[in-house]
């Protein structure tokens, strides 16, 4: 498996020490989630390098995943979905507070876009800091939709993997 690099303090540290963490991912992209997972945790923990390995991760499984952290306009695009990978860049040059609110709905519309414009089978969608970008007032709508597409997709899948993280900061 590929290790992901990430920046820390001026270095380059690559990702390691959470082997069970991508053993539970490696279960969800066996099986799929068939709720969206919510991963709560300090400021500070790891969760952020955790889902940018399990984007990675996921990848290698043959998924469509696509990481987005609205709070820092942030994303990765493991998927050849050209236009939905231009509608992220275009949403994380907006402007302060536009920008976060636009990427944490493009999370949604794009597993929407991908299971039934594209037809891609296994899509994987991991959105970081999701409820400090529109709000924790707004969390239990947000988890809904994330819901709403794995119960009832606009077109058939083989395997949706949902997760969320947030943190004791904002939120």
């Amino acid at each position: 498996m590929k290790r992901v690099k990430l920046p820390f303090a001026g270095l380059e540290v690559e990702f390691a020490d959470r082997e069970r963490g991508i053993q539970q991912v490696l279960e969800w992209a066996e099986r799929g989630t068939w709720q969206p997972v919510v991963v709560f945790g300090p400021e500070g923990c790891g969760k952020t390098a955790w889902l940018k390995q399990a984007a990675e991760t996921l990848r290698e499984s043959g998924f469509e995943a696509i990481y987005i952290d609205p709070m820092r306009k942030e994303f990765v695009a493991h998927t050849d979905a050209r236009e939905l990978i231009d509608k992220l860049a275009e949403a994380a040059a907006e402007a302060i507070g536009v920008a976060q609110l636009k990427l944490a709905t493009l999370a949604i519309d794009a597993v929407k876009w991908l299971v039934s414009k594209w037809r891609k089978g296994k899509v994987a969608i991991l959105i970081d800091d999701a409820f400090q970008a529109i709000g924790l007032d707004k969390a239990a709508i947000y988890v809904k939709a994330l819901l709403g597409l794995v119960e009832y997709p606009p077109e058939g899948y083989e395997r949706i993997v949902t997760i969320v993280a947030t943190s004791e900061g904002v939120s």
